[in-house]
């Protein structure tokens, strides 16, 4: 399973966000994950755990493994894309992507279908 697939998952990436900081029980992570059902945490858990990025501590709970760890730390600098993204930091009016659309200071936050343009042969 490529970790890309694995983290698209819905609620994968939340529940790496929950663990961060602590270990948790399955009851503690589900309170957590707000309206998460049991079934599709379990599921995910078990999908991380296979994949070797969460492990489960036997009279403990959830933790993240050291490729977990490792994980979150390359991540980082999507998160301060993402705080700088959200604060509107100030970006050119428009920038083009090759094979891409035109994504413009306007539409950065609204999801919009991405137009495809021709090869020039």
């Amino acid at each position: 399973m490529a970790l890309l697939d694995l983290l698209g998952r819905r609620w994968a990436l939340r529940i790496l966000w929950e663990l961060r900081d602590a270990t948790l029980v399955f009851r503690a992570l589900r309170a957590r994950c707000d309206a998460m059902s049991p079934s599709v945490l379990n599921q995910r858990l078990g999908e991380l755990r296979d994949a070797g990025i969460v492990a489960l501590v036997p009279d403990a709970g959830y933790t993240l493994s050291r490729e977990g760890i490792a994980l979150l730390h390359a991540l980082a600098p999507l998160q301060g894309w993402a705080a700088r993204w959200a604060d509107g930091a100030p970006r050119p009016d428009a920038t083009r992507v090759p094979g891409a659309a035109v994504i413009s200071a306007s539409s950065r936050r609204r999801a919009r279908p991405l137009r495809r343009t021709r090869a020039t042969p």
